[in-house]
């Protein structure tokens, strides 16, 4: 039975997640291997990183350096990170917006830095920083691994695009971080995307290695309320060889108290094919035990299936 995009998120929002789950892990594309795990390591598009499924997002409701996690304490939020990893996370997304960058940068200091992938991103816009100046790419870059006690960076992005002209609007920059990929500064760059428009840039711009996309099955703090449209641009994303990461799946904490839209979530955009890996912005140990589990029932759903078949 074939299903497209629109039929599949249909069958979700139904009910019927197992029929859409079985026909979209039959589709080929995905980097994911055969594993049941929800901290195998994947490959990122083309830029030759592999972060786990799971990532860990620094940056629930975050601005001027702060964030929810920021809000826990330090005590607190290092103990989190802490678990996060012994658990088997090996990404951490931060960013200059969250001020999570010491935080990270200790914790993870005591591990093997080739083992764990970094990523941050870059605030160009006005606002949602305190200095009003917006510095280039190097000296930002320089500054991010000195707050992380870290060599390189594995990957920098400039954060949240919104214009479709954001390539021609952000070149300066661009041009900056990808000098900075030939020195070995950073590993990968590339967009996280707040609109449509500006992850429709995104498949025109050889540039871009990566992007990070708001991806869940009911079109909550998306870039469009009809997920089968983001769905498509991602295939193509993916296909194009350039990594994809999903964020908001738990639709920015609104399916937190509820297990049965956090598992038509999971199930949807691991059933894409097109989403490498995943971060959730966790402020509890238990959180990252819940969403694990439910991304292992999902992937041993497609197991089971892909045996039927």
């Amino acid at each position: 039975m074939n299903m497209n995009r629109r039929e599949f998120i249909a069958a979700v929002l139904a009910g019927t997640a197992g029929l859409a789950v079985n026909c979209a892990f039959r589709s080929a594309g995905s980097g994911r291997g055969h594993s049941d795990d929800p901290y195998q390591l994947v490959p990122l598009g083309k830029t030759g990183l592999k972060p786990t499924l799971i990532g860990f997002g620094t940056g629930m409701r975050g601005g001027n350096r702060q964030s929810n996690q920021t809000r826990l304490g330090r005590e607190t939020f290092e103990a989190l990170l802490k678990t996060a990893h012994e658990k088997g996370v090996r990404y951490f997304d931060c960013a200059d917006l969250y001020g999570t960058h010491p935080y990270v940068g200790r914790v993870l200091k005591s591990v093997p830095r080739d083992s764990i992938v970094i990523g941050t991103k870059i605030w160009d816009r006005p606002g949602g920083i305190p200095e009003p100046e917006r510095p280039t790419a190097d000296a930002v870059v320089d500054r991010f691994r000195k707050e992380l006690d870290t060599d390189f960076l594995d990957l920098v992005l400039l954060h949240c695009m919104t214009d479709a002209r954001w390539p021609e609007a952000e070149k300066r920059q661009m041009d900056t971080l990808e000098d900075l990929k030939a020195k070995g500064v950073i590993r990968a760059h590339g967009v996280s995307v707040h609109s449509l428009d500006a992850l429709k840039a995104c498949m025109d711009s050889p540039w871009v290695d990566s992007v990070h996309v708001r991806i869940n099955a009911f079109g909550d703090s998306m870039d469009n309320k009809d997920p089968a449209v983001v769905a498509d641009i991602l295939a193509r994303l993916h296909a194009a060889g350039k990594g994809v990461i999903g964020m908001k799946l738990v639709g920015e904490g609104r399916y937190r108290n509820d297990p049965e839209k956090r598992d038509r979530s999971i199930q949807y955009v691991l059933g894409l094919q097109s989403v490498d890996a995943m971060i959730v912005g966790f402020e509890k140990a238990e959180e990252i035990d819940d969403f694990a589990a439910r991304v292992k029932k999902a992937l041993h759903l497609r197991t089971m299936q892909k045996k039927a078949a």
